[in-house]
């Protein structure tokens, strides 16, 4: 698996089991017998889940005597969401381009049609 920040955040955020735990993380901490409630899975599966998101550093874990509570971490899921705005904002432009360009041939064969 690489090992680089956005590489990381995007290999966690490509499962949807994973991506429930993060939703249900931004209502707040849960426990990891919180966390596995509405799956159908064993308990050593959902952490591995975790320590996946934990190693991509969506999740930290605390710890206050036997609760070790999940909270979610925002910063890399911000470093993804600036990286694909870097892409929007060239996407943007060039669905634009294309949109005056049509308006333009549109308005050429208009001109056509009633000259």
């Amino acid at each position: 698996m690489p090992d680089d920040r956005l590489s990381l955040t995007f290999a966690a955020l490509a499962d949807p089991t994973r991506r429930a735990i993060l939703a249900r993380l931004a209502d707040g901490e849960a426990t990891v017998n919180e966390l596995a409630e509405p799956f159908d899975m064993s308990l050593q599966a959902v952490s591995k889940h975790l320590k996946v998101l934990e190693r991509a550093g969506l999740i930290s874990r605390g710890r206050d005597a036997q609760w070790r509570p999940c909270r979610l971490e925002t910063a890399p899921l911000e470093g993804a969401s600036a990286w694909i705005d870097r892409y929007r904002d060239r996407w943007t432009g060039s669905f634009d381009r294309l949109d005056q360009e049509i308006r333009n041939l549109r308005r050429s064969q208009e001109g056509r049609d009633h000259g």
